[in-house]
């Protein structure tokens, strides 16, 4: 254990969590992130997280078994249920990769109407 664990809580998991896995945590599942999956006798679930801890790295079929919506757990290969459907990826707001739309110039915007003189 490192001394991570103790002083902050961004990564993986705080120390009661680490606690708390130790010594009542039984393993469930792992995703394909790394993402560790565990409940209690008391079907309480919680996930220790591969790096830092975002909660938009649990794929949707992890997050319903996490919210009590579902019991069956996910399995591993999880096929697409339709050829649209994206693969699963984290929020990714703030860094570079986040989503920027198309620019539009004003000089191409043509309007549906004459201006009123």
């Amino acid at each position: 254990m490192s001394l991570k664990i103790i002083f902050t809580w961004w990564n993986k998991q705080t120390f009661g969590t680490f606690l708390k896995t130790l010594f009542t945590g039984k393993f469930v599942g792992k995703d394909k992130f790394g993402n560790k999956y565990y409940k209690n006798k008391n079907d309480q679930r919680w996930v220790v997280y591969s790096n830092n801890i975002e909660a938009t790295k649990i794929t949707s079929d992890w997050y319903m078994w996490m919210h009590h919506t579902i019991d069956k757990i996910p399995d591993k290969t999880i096929e697409k249920k339709y050829h649209w459907q994206k693969d699963h990826e984290e929020n990714k707001t703030g860094t570079k990769q986040r989503h920027q739309p198309v620019k539009i110039k004003k000089d191409n915007i043509r309007k549906k109407y004459d201006t009123w003189k």
